[in-house]
C-alpha cells in the first residue's frame, strides 16, 4: 500500500490543492494529514474542507488547537497569536467542530503518526536535532514513525540522521510541510510511504506562492506571513 503523508498545511489553499493534484498522480491508496491544517494562512476553512474530503485520518496540531483554544497561543510568537486569534474569529462552526474531533495520533501495523513527536504529543515537542531524535526514537514501538511540526523534512534512525528509511531498523520521518517550509526550499514538501516495500520518498513540488501571499496581505494578517514563503524560512 502507497501512503500519502501530509503536515502542516496552514491554511495555504494553494499549497494544499497543488499537492492533492500531485499526490493524485502518484498511485497512492490514502492520504494522512499529521495536523496544522490551519493557521498563518487565509483559507482555513476551505483547507479544512480539502482534507475532510481528501484524507482518511488528520491528526491534531498545535495550530489547529490554538485556533479553538487561544490559551495554547501563550508560548507562540506574536505573529503565531496574531494568525491564531484571526483564524479563531473565521472559522465557522463546522470546521471547529472538525478541529475538536481530532486525535493526537494514529497508528497502522509497524506505524506510527503524530503530528509533533512521539514522546508526549500533547506537549508539542520539536524534533530539532538529533538528540531530539534520539529521544523520540525510544518513545514509540513501532517500525517507523511520522511526524511534522518543524516545518523541515529529515529521516533519523538510531545512527543520527540518514538519507532513506531502511526496513528492519526503526526510523523517525519528518514529511515537512505543505504550506509553510522552513529549510530554505519554498516549495511544499510531503511524503510517500510504500508499505510493502518499506521505501519512503520526500516529494517537493512548486505551487502558486504569490497567489498565496496574496491572500495573506489581503486578510490583514502580518506580511512577515506572505514574504516568508517565498524564502522557504
Amino acid at each position: 500500500m502507497r501512503i500519502a503523508i501530509i503536515s502542516d498545511i496552514h491554511a495555504n489553499l494553494e499549497a494544499l490543492t497543488t499537492a492533492l493534484e500531485d499526490i493524485k498522480e502518484r498511485d497512492v491508496e490514502k492520504i494522512i494529514c499529521l495536523g496544522d491544517v490551519v493557521g498563518y494562512g487565509a483559507n482555513p476553512n476551505e483547507c479544512i474542507g480539502l482534507v475532510q474530503k481528501h484524507c482518511e485520518t488528520t491528526l491534531l496540531g498545535n495550530h489547529d488547537k490554538a485556533a479553538i483554544d487561544l490559551s495554547l497561543t501563550r508560548t507562540f510568537t506574536t505573529n503565531a497569536r496574531v494568525a491564531a486569534e484571526w483564524t479563531n474569529r473565521n472559522l465557522s462552526a463546522d470546521s471547529k467542530q472538525f478541529l475538536q474531533s481530532l486525535p493526537l495520533f494514529s497508528k497502522l501495523p509497524d506505524i506510527m503518526f503524530v503530528h509533533s513527536s512521539p514522546y508526549e504529543p500533547e506537549e508539542w515537542h520539536y524534533v530539532l536535532s538529533v538528540l531530539d531524535a534520539l529521544h523520540a526514537l525510544r518513545s514509540f514501538d513501532e517500525g517507523i514513525c511520522f511526524i511534522g511540526h518543524t516545518h523541515t523534512p529529515a529521516i533519523y534512525s538510531d545512527a543520527g540522521r540518514v538519507g532513506r528509511v531502511r526496513k528492519g531498523t526503526k526510523m523517525l520521518v519528518n514529511v515537512g510541510s505543505i504550506g509553510q517550509p522552513r529549510d530554505g526550499n519554498p516549495r511544499l514538501s510531503y511524503g510517500v510511504f510504500d508499505t510493502d516495500a518499506w521505501e519512503y520518498e520526500n516529494i517537493r513540488v512548486e505551487y502558486d506562492i504569490e497567489k498565496a501571499a496574496e491572500k495573506i496581505m489581503e486578510a490583514g494578517l502580518p506580511r512577515a506571513l506572505a514574504d516568508r514563503l517565498f524564502l522557504g524560512v
